[in-house]
């Protein structure tokens, strides 16, 4: 297809320009012939960013690479973000020594804050395991003017501490927060709670709990509810049962700022006669005192209801929705999708088609992209893609719920692994129409299939629309074509005769 080049080129008409070819290499000869046509035109930031970007979703590493290298010459200012995102190129291809190469080397770019470039090569580093070049890649370029904010690489610095079961070094970095002028979030108290008393360290998480209390007692939060249940509930496993309670009085008075009147509908003495039958009526005087014994609070409801989904308690999360139900609140889609997950992990896939279909309309509840995304997914990976193509219909005639990439590339992939392969070419088409561009491992999936089931010229069309694309097909694509040519040869020969 003919380019149609304006008389006078601006970096915005180029970004479009680019961004709308499907073909990642016509994109950037598109991006080199522009100084070719206009000497007195000089690419930009976003230019660059738009260039890169392509490169890197479609896997084009060392063209991505080359633009990089010559966005550096030209000494054009770039965002953050888009390193950020080359990082991510690189950590998918496996090329994690590029990608610390690339953050090294941002001092020669024309770039003043690498606070997302850090935090995502911390995370990938994290990810893949790689803690102790994450703790020398954090003394080197913590201190950095450059780095705006150390909060999230710090979480993340933790986090990978407490999946080893090193609590108490992430204690010790907790402890030097204010010495590099970060202040905690909810995040960090947490993940660091969480890693302490999996630990077994519930006098420092307690030490830690008070600490909490101490910093937001000017003010209060009912999202914290899920921070102080991880301790109070780790210290009736511990046989704390009488502590337990002690400290679950200050957390409704200090950390929940629950009033008087919500104090009294709870007694706590009483709580500790029945706390002794077992941990089990423990932890659920512990849950209801959290949920009753404050203010009506959106933001704790969700916050605990999405905990214990999490961990499988799927009833226990069923009694905070209730509660809600009482109080007058409205749960969001975000509890939802948890609980949706939380189904699928425990194989209950009647219960989930019943959230949806059910419980969500009675409560008004309208899903988002994001929650049909987690129920498609869970429902291909238990190989009901069929049952998913129906909620993927009733996800596009909703409004403003439009389906993106991943909820094309999950309905494709699970189509094409319950071997309804026809299914997954339409849906393929779709997502062509609305210019998302699958990988080439998608196409070889989908082109083996159709092969497999005697469509070879439905095959070679998608084969013909991957080249287009600059993808290159693997020996085995060939040797499927082949092999079903020769055998639907075959069979017209036998016909004829």
């Amino acid at each position: 297809m003919s380019i149609r080049w304006p008389r006078h080129l601006t970096p915005t008409y180029l970004s479009q320009l680019i961004r709308n070819q499907k073909n990642p290499l016509k994109a950037l000869e598109i991006f080199g012939e522009a100084k070719n046509r206009y000497p007195n035109y000089h690419h930009n930031g976003p230019v660059y960013g738009a260039m890169i970007d392509i490169l890197g979703r479609s896997g084009r590493v060392a063209e991505m690479k080359e633009v990089i290298y010559r966005m550096k010459e030209d000494s054009c200012a770039c965002r953050d973000s888009v390193f950020a995102g080359a990082i991510k190129t690189y950590a998918r291809a496996g090329l994690l020594d590029e990608a610390i190469a690339l953050f090294r080397s941002l001092p020669q770019f024309n770039c003043v804050d690498w606070t997302e470039s850090f935090s995502t090569l911390l995370r990938m580093l994290v990810k893949e395991d790689k803690l102790e070049t994450t703790y020398h890649l954090f003394l080197e370029n913590s201190c950095r003017w450059e780095v705006k904010s150390l909060t999230h690489a710090l979480n993340l610095l933790m986090y990978s501490l407490c999946r080893i079961h090193r609590s108490d070094l992430a204690l010790c970095i907790f402890q030097e927060m204010d010495n590099l002028c970060c202040y905690p979030v909810r995040e960090t108290y947490l993940t660091l709670m969480r890693g302490l008393c999996e630990d077994g360290r519930l006098t420092e998480a307690t030490h830690l709990l008070y600490s909490m209390l101490w910093r937001i007692s000017q003010k209060g939060s009912g999202a914290d509810v899920a921070i102080y249940r991880t301790l109070l509930d780790a210290m009736c496993d511990n046989g704390e049962v009488h502590e337990a309670v002690a400290i679950l009085g200050k957390v409704l008075k200090k950390g929940l700022k629950a009033p008087k009147r919500c104090q009294k509908q709870l007694d706590l003495s009483q709580g500790n006669h029945e706390c002794e039958a077992s941990t089990h009526n423990a932890k659920a005087f512990i849950t209801k005192a959290l949920i009753k014994g404050t203010v009506p609070s959106w933001d704790a409801y969700r916050s605990l209801a999405v905990d214990l989904y999490s961990e499988g308690k799927i009833d226990k999360g069923d009694e905070v929705l209730k509660e809600m139900y009482d109080r007058g609140l409205r749960p969001s889609s975000l509890i939802y999708e948890a609980k949706v997950a939380s189904l699928f992990t425990s194989g209950t896939i009647d219960e989930v088609v019943d959230v949806i279909d059910i419980e969500m309309v009675e409560n008004s509840c309208v899903p988002t992209v994001r929650f049909y995304n987690t129920l498609i997914r869970g429902l291909c990976n238990k190989g009901k893609s069929d049952l998913a193509l129906g909620y993927f219909d009733k996800m596009s005639r909703q409004v403003a719920c439009v389906p993106n990439q991943e909820t094309y590339e999950i309905l494709v992939d699970g189509l094409c692994n319950d071997g309804k392969y026809s299914d997954a070419s339409q849906m393929l088409e779709q997502m062509l129409i609305h210019s998302y561009w699958p990988g080439g491992e998608t196409y070889t999936k989908l082109i083996q299939g159709l092969c497999l089931i005697g469509r070879p010229y439905k095959a070679v069309m998608l084969l013909e629309e991957m080249i287009s694309q600059a993808k290159i097909p693997q020996i085995s694509v060939w040797g499927s074509l082949v092999s079903s040519v020769c055998s639907e040869s075959l069979e017209i020969e036998r016909f004829l005769l």
